[in-house]
């Protein structure tokens, strides 16, 4: 979850850093210097201050273009995009302690970033619009009660199923787990597997949703492990149950929807920027679901995430920086639209902005009501003990009480080494 970026850091070899050159260097025309009047001085209106604004590299083609264009539009500051082929996040870290300062930029908020005051809190002006983003989304965006990324879009996992293949085997879209493991079981038949998530057993990809399917997190309060509750087990345990009906040794690993365009699979979950590619090929026969509920007391979920806008702390113009940020992913609707569904399928990361895009459809409706986030205190170290030891109760039957305690201990020192 934590590594869940809009479409991922990629390293494009060969592309050029566009940081000082002139094509990247959106200037805006000034208007007329306004003029006051005071014991016979006139007064100059203060020039536009220049921003760098720093993207990871987009491989959707349009991407650079748009958010050059958005640069330009703006009028109250002067913001030179860089595009950032090589390793984005090496790259940000480095100069985040040492510089080049980038004044706005893009990533996932982390609490070893708050912790070292390279943030501004950003909770003035995100105030005003809070309730029209999703609070778990919110929620990631947060450290000790302070808001440090505005989302710039979302993207979300679903489970895919195909609607022919459920009815010849007279299945109802699963709503809990226990129907999930009756209709993969029924669904694996003539060479088709009734679930594909992941060829490692779906441990890396469904972490997150057996949690919260049991009413449980990563985090409780901020401060302890989320999962040290026997319902964890009893969740975990639902993954082995589901090994002889699930696809495993794919060409391909979840993210990829291949496996259930070709119905090697007859559900799949994967991202939801799939979508296109899997209405040009199966047209209307499939449907989208959130993972199911464990039981009354366990809800259903979509995993969300993506990249936020940030301002450096560092920033010789804070206010002009967190100020285009308010312009550009606030109060533009129509670039924040364009940005999430021009370039591959992806959502607004606001509320009111998603009811816009008509083509999100179900999926739409999932991410309101069911869309949970990581939040920033879930680290990689944190993630690793837990995919792990889902891991080896999926593929290896280990005990889930003991693994399950063994990921707690784990995630406790984690959380120990962030709060110190």
């Amino acid at each position: 979850m934590r590594k869940t970026s809009r479409r991922g850091f990629l390293a494009l070899a060969g592309t050029t850093v566009l940081s000082a050159c002139e094509s990247n260097t959106v200037q805006t025309g000034n208007p007329p210097p306004s003029t006051a009047y005071s014991a016979g001085v006139t007064r100059p209106k203060p020039k536009p201050v220049d921003l760098t604004q720093w993207y990871h590299p987009y491989p959707e083609a349009g991407v650079q273009e748009a958010v050059t264009r958005y640069a330009a539009a703006y009028q109250k500051s002067k913001v030179a995009v860089q595009w950032n082929p090589d390793d984005y996040e090496t790259k940000l870290n480095a100069a985040l302690q040492a510089g080049p300062v980038p004044d706005v930029f893009e990533g996932q908020v982390t609490v070893e970033r708050v912790r070292q005051n390279l943030l501004v809190p950003l909770d003035d002006v995100i105030g005003p619009v809070r309730g029209d983003f999703n609070p778990s989304v919110l929620a990631a965006q947060t450290v000790d009660g302070k808001t440090y990324g505005i989302p710039q879009a979302l993207d979300t996992q679903v489970l895919f199923y195909r609607k022919s293949f459920l009815q010849e085997a007279g299945v109802q879209p699963p709503q809990t787990l226990d129907e999930l493991v009756d209709a993969a079981k029924k669904l694996s038949k003539d060479g088709v597997k009734g679930l594909f998530a992941g060829n490692d057993a779906g441990a890396a990809a469904l972490a997150g949703p057996l949690l919260w399917s049991a009413g449980l997190d990563y985090v409780k309060d901020g401060k302890s492990a989320g999962f040290d509750d026997p319902r964890t087990a009893t969740a975990f345990a639902k993954l082995h149950e589901l090994n002889g009906s699930l696809l495993l040794g794919a060409a391909t690993d979840w993210p990829d929807p291949l496996p259930f365009i070709d119905g090697l699979t007859a559900m799949q979950w994967t991202w939801l920027w799939n979508l296109p590619k899997i209405q040009d090929t199966v047209k209307d026969d499939f449907g989208v679901l959130a993972f199911p509920r464990l039981d009354a007391a366990g809800v259903p979920s979509v995993p969300v995430g993506g990249l936020s806008a940030m301002v450096h702390a560092k920033s010789l113009n804070p206010n002009a920086a967190k100020d285009f940020v308010k312009w550009l992913w606030l109060e533009r609707v129509d670039f924040q639209q364009e940005f999430a569904t021009r370039f591959g399928f992806h959502l607004p990361a606001r509320l009111s902005v998603l009811d816009k895009v008509t083509a999100a459809g179900d999926a739409a409706k999932l991410v309101k009501e069911n869309g949970r986030a990581a939040g920033p205190l879930w680290t990689p170290a944190a993630n690793t003990a837990l995919v792990e030891a889902l891991g080896r109760i999926a593929r290896d039957g280990a005990d889930p009480a003991t693994e399950t305690k063994a990921a707690v201990e784990a995630v406790k020192a984690e959380l120990g080494r962030l709060s110190a």
